[in-house]
């Protein structure tokens, strides 16, 4: 088998003299030539926490690449803090650069002809970008996780990056002095890594394990562990493998290897942007998976794991125990996971899982069994109804009760939320809605975590639901609906809703419904004015008028 399938369209044929000049000017070597070329896409730069050590990891896969008689040449791509951009309209650019991501990788890998790809992601899109790309380009291809960070410490409790978004709503409750909040703040996160709960990257992390496209253990190595830098060195022995087999991401990328994606982030009480992005990377490597796959799988699987946004523990506390592949053993055994899915260790997901040892239910409650499971269903449902015709996604624990009804509460935008927590105007008792910022009407599709962290903070949780057509962190908790689709700004019935309208959620019968006749949406439609486009050039302009809807997956090149 040549391995070198891709470059040797470079260096091998006479006719290119002057690539192979610009090659050798690289330092690479007649031999070198003759190698199979891998590159190395690093996410990391300077300016956040998640991907600020990304470029030293990139380093050592390249090592590892160059240990195995391959030629690793690195790359960068771009990231967007989800972190810091929350809250501010610069979280519009967030869910965008996930495709940037991926048609960066695409462009590079594709016109270098590389025969193979390992990416280095850190925070949330880097992953599904990463994805998306290696499926587009279906060549030999590896994810290694950047890892999370520790958790932060501040008068002997543990912190993340949740801690100072729901401190605000406590100093806003007069609960929090300034000096504690400022403490909170400045000790949530103490270094290198992303954030530590089971939120969008550890989500995406651990499915993407689960899906057989990163290394065992990949998902749960914490950002500066020695487990990390092994990892990062493991890979170029690994690609190689692939490379030599020809194993392709459409070979591990099956439907039985999504379907085990899925189980693992309801298992871990993961993020519902991992629907968004599964459809997406699903579409990329031609499977179908949507809507009603995801809540197949909800359905079947119990929510075992007692992590934060909901829960108790953090990464780090789960790595301590044994990780992800302790998870997936103990699935696997259950009779939850698809053990014969190919993975890029060229094994099966149950050769990989043979040697991980089996949970001890006695030392340890981060896990549970799934006979005393934390709910025993998925907290991921999908609800359909006159408010979502195309289909909604919800994340309830059952912490929060499986239904709610009450007075519709409407906000143009999160930015009116804060204001209205602020003055009052938002209750217990009311359903929040927050509306004009889908995929096409932010445009962006920003996540909602400053409200409904502010909404936690004041102690208003456990007593108002909060819908909208944009989506949520997966620090995200409490009685929750994101993704409604048609969004406002196209018309859906979102934006229709108008103050003390009634709305019924219910998480038992998968529906969620505005109390009004047909006729009374109709009149109301009917006086509809379509808004223009919130922009008016640049990215964002492109990605509103290329984005699909959120059930499609939000993807920007279908036809």
């Amino acid at each position: 088998m040549e391995l070198n399938k891709y470059s040797k369209t470079l260096t091998q044929d006479p006719t290119q003299p002057a690539t192979q000049a610009q090659l050798y000017a690289l330092g690479l070597t007649e031999e070198d030539l003759k190698k199979a070329q891998v590159g190395i896409a690093s996410m990391g730069y300077d300016g956040n926490p998640c991907n600020m050590h990304l470029n030293d990891l990139a380093q050592e896969v390249k090592k590892g690449v160059w240990a195995n008689n391959l030629v690793g040449l690195t790359f960068h791509t771009i990231g967007v803090s989800d972190g810091m951009t929350n809250g501010t309209p610069g979280m519009r650019y967030s869910l965008v650069s996930r495709d940037l991501i991926a048609d960066s990788i695409e462009t590079v890998v594709g016109a270098q002809y590389y025969d193979g790809v390992i990416t280095v992601p850190g925070c949330d899109k880097n992953m599904p970008g990463s994805l998306i790309a290696m499926g587009r380009l279906n060549r030999p291809a590896i994810m290694v996780y950047g890892g999370s960070t520790a958790p932060g410490k501040y008068k002997g409790q543990d912190l993340n990056i949740i801690s100072a978004f729901e401190a605000l709503g406590q100093k806003m409750a007069g609960q929090l002095s300034e000096d504690d909040f400022k403490g909170i703040v400045q000790h949530s996160c103490p270094g290198a890594g992303a954030c530590g709960g089971m939120y969008t990257a550890n989500t995406m992390s651990s499915a993407i394990e689960a899906l057989g496209m990163s290394l065992p253990y990949s998902s749960s190595n914490p950002a500066l562990s020695k487990e990390k830098r092994e990892e990062c060195l493991a890979a170029g022995k690994y690609i190689h493998i692939l490379l030599e087999k020809d194993i392709k991401p459409s070979d591990i990328m099956t439907y039985e290897a999504f379907e085990n994606a899925a189980t693992v982030v309801m298992a871990l009480g993961g993020s519902t942007n991992a629907v968004l992005h599964f459809i997406a990377i699903a579409k990329a490597i031609g499977v179908k998976f949507g809507l009603p796959e995801f809540q197949r799988i909800s359905d079947k699987t119990p929510l075992i794991a007692d992590l934060k946004p909901s829960g108790k523990y953090l990464m780090e506390d789960l790595h301590n125990i044994g990780g992800v592949p302790l998870v997936m053993k103990y699935l696997l055994k259950k009779g939850y996971l698809h053990g014969h899915c190919l993975t890029v260790t060229g094994k099966t997901l149950a050769e990989n899982l043979e040697s991980v040892p089996d949970i001890d239910f006695d030392s340890q409650d981060i896990v549970v069994p799934v006979d005393k499971p934390l709910k025993v269903t998925g907290h991921i449902q999908m609800l359909y109804g006159n408010l979502a015709e195309l289909g909604s996604v919800a994340k309830i624990t059952g912490k929060e009760g499986l239904s709610f009804r009450g007075p519709a509460r409407v906000f143009e935008g999160e930015y009116e939320l804060i204001a209205g927590i602020q003055n009052g105007r938002v209750k217990a008792g009311d359903v929040v809605v927050i509306r004009q910022v889908g995929p096409k009407g932010a445009p962006g599709m920003p996540e909602m975590l400053k409200p409904t962290s502010a909404i936690m903070g004041v102690g208003l949780g456990k007593s108002v639901a909060l819908i909208t057509d944009g989506r949520f962190s997966g620090g995200t908790h409490g009685f929750v609906v994101g993704h409604i689709t048609p969004e406002a700004v196209e018309g859906g019935t979102i934006g229709l809703v108008k103050d003390n309208d009634i709305i019924e959620i219910d998480a038992e019968k998968n529906t969620i419904n505005v109390e009004l006749s047909a006729e009374e949406l109709a009149a109301r439609r009917a006086q509809w004015v379509k808004p223009a486009l919130k922009v008016t050039n640049g990215v964002l302009y492109k990605y509103a008028k290329l984005v699909s809807n959120a059930t499609e997956g939000c993807v920007t090149d279908e036809a």
